[in-house]
């Protein structure tokens, strides 16, 4: 099944999962303290990263695919950036800048 995806900026980590969390309905699957999380839930792959001065601002969108072969990126007729990617492409994605982050997709 495809999730979209969608990652935004946010200046307050913290205060931005509490909100989320509300919105959503759901608890993130990983927290970097002050710097990430990530919310998957059964329609939608949604990522917050902390962007100082870039808060609410449109970072990327796409598709959580499990058929990706591999990490894509393209750009639309509008200039938005558009990935597509197995969990497991963003899961090593979140180890590579988090290298002590635990994650696992398989348990999410």
């Amino acid at each position: 099944m495809k999730r979209f995806h969608l990652a935004i900026g946010v200046d307050d980590v913290e205060a931005s999962v509490a909100d989320y969390c509300k919105r959503l309905g759901a608890e993130p699957v990983v927290v970097i303290p002050g710097q990430y999380a990530l919310w998957r839930t059964p329609q939608l792959n949604f990522s917050i990263r902390h962007i100082p001065g870039a808060a609410g601002m449109l970072r990327h969108v796409g598709w959580e695919d499990p058929d990706a072969a591999t990490l894509s990126v393209e750009h639309d007729v509008n200039g938005m950036v558009w990935e597509r990617f197995t969990a497991e492409d963003q899961a090593r994605e979140i180890r590579a800048n988090w290298p002590d982050t635990q994650y696992n997709p398989g348990n999410h």
